[in-house]
């Protein structure tokens, strides 16, 4: 995989729906799981901050690599460039199955 691809991920976390940028995206060895690698945060060059990206960078400034649960992953873009990293409030009124979407069979 080219290290020129960006992807942007949204998946739901705690209620609410996290959007963040990496360079990496693949499925990982632990069942069920998608991985997050090489995070993408932009440069601010002028005082005004987003709360909600500062909040991301630093929830994730010490993460290597990220494992998230399949079924919480909404969607996954690959972009041309980055955008603004950010968490905002799922205001959806469908409430997510609970359990696994695949399960695996006798055998494997």
């Amino acid at each position: 995989m080219s290290d020129s691809k960006l992807f942007k991920v949204q998946f739901q976390n705690k209620g609410e729906l996290y959007e963040i940028y990496v360079k990496h995206v693949f499925q990982g060895d632990i069942f069920g799981f998608i991985v997050l690698e090489d995070f993408v945060f932009g440069t601010h060059t002028t005082l005004v901050v987003d709360p909600s990206e500062e909040k991301l960078r630093k929830e994730f400034e010490t993460v290597k690599r990220s494992f998230v649960p399949m079924h919480s992953v909404i969607r996954i873009d690959e972009v041309g460039k980055e955008g603004v990293s950010k968490i905002s409030s799922l205001d959806s009124k469908v409430t997510q199955f609970p359990g696994a979407i695949y399960t695996p069979t006798k055998g494997d």
